[in-house]
């Protein structure tokens, strides 16, 4: 079982001095960019996102109340736990009305994946799977992910599980997890 511990991952400044990035995870590309990224972001003012061109993204406040997102000229209010999805190229500024924020980006190349965000409530009965192809990131509470009968291991806020088919994690306990899935595209459809 493959977790990523939020408090190992390193702070990356933004070029604009707005906040920091934390890097989840992320899948190589052939011109030394990303096919896909999860992160977690610190929005510590107001002002313009980084374009990624030919890029689709999935924005979901996790920390704070509210972020104001406009794209493309349209104002849109992202309360906290709704995932917001839009073009990664479009000319997006923030607002922070209530407040720094703390943001989950998951970002995809248009054409070959689709990211998704699920934000659920876990059960303490009721164990979460976590598949090949997504992470589990705990946002609240206290949880423990264990796997193929093997000792629980208790989990930090923002602690990602990395998902596995052959012996699906599995995640336990109180709070509210992200499911974030990156699907490959069918490159004929």
């Amino acid at each position: 079982m493959q977790i990523i511990r939020f408090a190992e991952l390193r702070a990356e400044p933004w070029r604009n001095g707005g906040g920091v990035t934390r890097e989840i995870a992320r899948q190589g590309s052939e011109d030394g960019g990303f096919d896909w990224r999860v992160s977690i972001a610190d929005v510590a003012k107001a002002g313009d996102f980084s374009a990624f061109l030919g890029m689709e993204r999935v924005l979901t406040v996790i920390d704070g109340e509210l972020l104001l997102l406009t794209v493309d000229g349209a104002e849109h209010p992202l309360e906290k736990y709704r995932p917001y999805r839009f073009d990664g190229g479009a000319a997006t500024t923030a607002k922070l009305p209530t407040g720094d924020i703390r943001d989950l980006n998951v970002i995809t190349r248009t054409a070959a994946y689709r990211g998704y965000t699920s934000i659920i409530e876990l059960s303490k009965k009721r164990a979460h799977p976590v598949f090949e192809g997504q992470f589990g990131v705990l946002l609240q509470g206290q949880a423990k992910a264990s796997q193929g009968g093997g000792e629980p291991v208790v989990l930090g806020r923002y602690d990602a599980v990395m998902g596995s088919d052959a012996d699906s994690p599995e995640i336990l306990g109180r709070g509210f997890l992200a499911v974030v899935s990156i699907d490959p595209m069918d490159p004929a459809a």
